[in-house]
């Protein structure tokens, strides 16, 4: 199991819709992610399922919970993505907005990029990033990453940040 100084990470249940619908329901959490507007709870289940069956392979998100109180901080991974048809793996990361600006981003990112890199031996890590969400740049940008290029991703023009380890 990954952790962190503040944070304890752990795998998607069946039992986890209303957590990640608390998330996907908040339109400023999701003003960002995919379509930029809060998803339907069919899109969540679809989306809990993906969830579910990428932890299967050892990637895929998790959500996040303070060690302090145990309440949820986010959540947050590593997610394959296909980006201009090559295969992908992106560090991901939610907060939610009773947490935010107090570094759980930063935090969550920099957990996933060791683990990638010194556990699972990966030597590129990419983050995808929705134009205008200059939290997230700053987060990727201070976990070692260089905006690489701009790119379309699931129609939309967005930031790709990436690390390469020789």
């Amino acid at each position: 199991m990954i952790e962190t100084e503040r944070l304890v990470f752990r795998k998607y249940t069946t039992n986890d819709l209303a957590l990640l619908f608390g998330m996907t329901n908040d339109p400023d959490v999701m003003r960002y992610i995919r379509h930029g507007r809060p998803w339907t709870k069919e899109e969540t289940i679809e989306s809990l399922n993906r969830f579910i069956g990428w932890n299967e392979d050892g990637i895929g998100l998790q959500l996040a919970f303070s060690k302090e109180d145990g309440k949820l901080i986010g959540h947050s991974g590593l997610i394959p993505q296909t980006v201009e048809g090559n295969q992908e793996i992106e560090v991901g990361y939610w907060v939610i907005k009773e947490a935010w600006g107090k570094g759980y981003g930063f935090e969550q990112a920099k957990a996933w990029k060791e683990y990638g890199l010194s556990q699972l031996g990966l030597s590129r890590l990419v983050s995808l990033i929705h134009h205008g969400n200059i939290r997230s740049m700053k987060v990727a940008e201070k976990n070692g990453m260089k905006h690489e290029k701009d790119i379309d991703f699931n129609n939309k023009n967005i930031a790709l940040f990436s690390i390469d380890i020789l």
